[in-house]
């Protein structure tokens, strides 16, 4: 059995509270690994939030209000060790929720047992389209017609979407599809071919090349895209492989943009790729700029915080900040701890959430085995595609940006920037 974290101890004994006088909530993720630019993230954000929630006293739970205690585990990207962890957590009968994990895999390894006990789980920042539609339309498998999984996440369908969109909008005929061999990238790959088809098959395949975890050599599958003529390197994969890919498509001179998930976004791809990666097209939830009050706030904490300039992952760590305040929502309105009633809560939040990434407004409705969709809660406007700039993810398209300034002030960008300059003065 693993052993709760020193830092759960230290704050609960900062405010002399017991076990039963809290909200206890599991944060899980790679903390470690190729995987940990996402993970740590994810974590940190989340923490962010959770240091607001209690310094304000905490969630209103019926007639008192309760702080947030932290169960931090990292399941280091390993499908077995995540499958322990799940296991343990799911042994908890206090455990309120749990928020958290990457990787596919570790979803089909573990979230099997909390669903068993029906722990509320939001998969956060990201797992594969399979860490959903393995509840859906599966009779035999528990949990199917009350399923306590949810997820925070821009799912693949929609990034997909996305990827085939940018690539058709930029004039391209021939296209490679490139994917690592975990569940993620298989997933990824099937997704993109789909929605090839869906959007009228105006992208021709030339090519299908894929590579393991750990590959630093990518030689051999760009020559055999470029010799087939790949005008841009649609891609779906994890870590710092991904660089691997930029960096060998400039050693053989090839000029293929790379468009694929949000992944791209990570420092881990950012900072292995260098000058190399300028230009890649990813989707993104949230792009590190100051362009609301809200977002600012948020940079400016997490920054002063995790002492940083830049964060890790900002789609991770803003999915997880937003994460913990819909949990909290879905807490007050159950005006209970029991996760049972908090996932009730979730599926019909009565209140709009204020996170970074958008307003949310009751972005889950009762589970559906044949929609998976009633369990995600991203829709395609909460998503922009994002570019690499020199070292940071940027808007890819300025309308973007215009419209998330808008919406979240009513002003046009200029307008807003005029009325932060005044604010300063």
């Amino acid at each position: 059995m693993l052993k709760q974290t020193a830092f759960g101890t230290l704050v609960l004994a900062a405010l002399g509270l017991h076990a039963g006088d809290t909200v206890k909530i599991a944060l899980t993720g790679p903390y470690s690994g190729g995987s940990a630019p996402m993970g740590t993230s994810t974590r940190d954000g989340s923490k962010l939030a959770i240091a607001e929630i209690n310094a304000a006293g905490g969630i209103q739970v019926g007639a008192k209000r309760m702080k947030i205690e932290i169960i931090e585990r990292d399941d280091e990207a390993k499908n077995e060790r995540g499958a322990l962890i799940a296991q343990e957590l799911a042994a908890m009968g206090d455990l309120s929720g749990v928020i958290g994990t990457v990787n596919t895999g570790v979803c089909m390894a573990g979230d099997k047992h909390l669903q068993e006990q029906g722990i509320t789980k939001i998969i956060c920042p990201a797992a594969g389209s399979a860490s959903m539609t393995q509840w859906a339309n599966k009779p035999d498998k528990p949990g199917v017609k009350e399923n306590s999984i949810f997820r925070f996440a821009a799912y693949d369908g929609i990034q997909a979407a996305m990827v085939v969109e940018e690539a058709i909008n930029r004039k391209f005929k021939k296209v490679a599809v490139v994917f690592d061999s975990t569940n993620y990238g298989v997933s990824g790959r099937d997704d993109m071919l789909d929605q090839i088809k869906k959007q009228g098959n105006k992208l021709e395949v030339v090519a299908q090349e894929k590579f393991n975890i750990g590959d630093k050599d990518m030689t051999a599958q760009l020559l055999r895209a470029k010799s087939v003529g790949a005008e841009a390197i649609l891609i779906w994969a994890i870590g710092p492989e991904l660089a691997a890919v930029s960096n060998g498509a400039a050693k053989i001179g090839m000029k293929s943009s790379l468009i694929g998930g949000w992944t791209l976004s990570m420092s881990n791809y950012i900072d292995n790729a260098g000058k190399n990666g300028n230009g890649t097209l990813m989707p993104q939830t949230f792009i590190e700029e100051p362009i609301t009050p809200k977002a600012k706030a948020f940079i400016d904490g997490f920054h002063k915080a995790y002492k940083v300039d830049r964060m890790p992952s900002a789609v991770a760590a803003a999915q997880g900040y937003d994460a913990v305040y819909i949990f909290a929502a879905a807490v007050k309105q159950a005006g209970s701890t029991d996760t049972h009633k908090i996932k009730e809560a979730l599926e019909d939040l009565k209140e709009p959430v204020k996170g970074v990434i958008a307003t949310w407004n009751h972005p889950y409705t009762k589970w559906d085995p044949a929609d998976v969709a009633t369990h995600e809660a991203f829709r395609r406007e909460q998503v922009v595609m994002g570019m690499v700039q020199d070292g940071r993810v940027v808007f890819g398209n300025e309308s973007d940006k215009a419209r998330l300034i808008k919406e979240a002030t009513g002003l046009t960008p200029a307008k807003a920037k005029t009325k932060a300059k005044a604010k300063t003065k």
